[in-house]
């Protein structure tokens, strides 16, 4: 019996964090602490006029691609906005450096290229245009 309810507490803990994992996943959070501040050296390439956008995928990654897909069309809809995507296996350097710990990672500068805010896992549109809403100014 008690073999039993070890089972079944372990699945109930085992459920909930996987709920909590998944509705947090994507969604753009502020950056607290000590703010990075990138800059088109560091990115290898240039940086947005009003914010950009620097994606950290992996190759064999599935939602790395609908990430590239959504911060695309994001960029296409907001004038002025960037998307830089970085490969996390040969930029380790800026991996360890900004503690990426997965793929898609996506982090959203300003356009002094201050990290703003910060998303891991594969963000919807209209978080990003969320994220950026307090980023651009018009």
């Amino acid at each position: 019996m008690t073999g039993l309810t070890v089972v079944l507490v372990t699945l109930a803990v085992a459920t909930l964090v996987g709920v909590v994992m998944r509705r947090r996943g994507g969604v753009p959070r502020e950056v607290g602490g000590d703010v990075e501040r990138l800059t088109s050296g560091d990115l290898e390439a240039a940086l947005g006029e009003r914010a950009t956008l620097v994606q950290f995928s992996s190759a064999f990654c599935q939602p790395c691609r609908a990430t590239r897909r959504v911060l695309a069309e994001v960029t296409e809809m907001v004038p002025g906005v960037a998307h830089v995507e970085i490969d996390a296996e040969s930029r380790l350097d800026l991996v360890r450096s900004l503690n990426i710990m997965r793929t898609p990672t996506v982090l959203v500068l300003d356009a002094s290229g201050r990290v703003v805010k910060r998303a891991s896992g594969q963000p919807r549109k209209v978080d990003v245009i969320g994220a950026l809403g307090s980023v651009v100014e018009e």
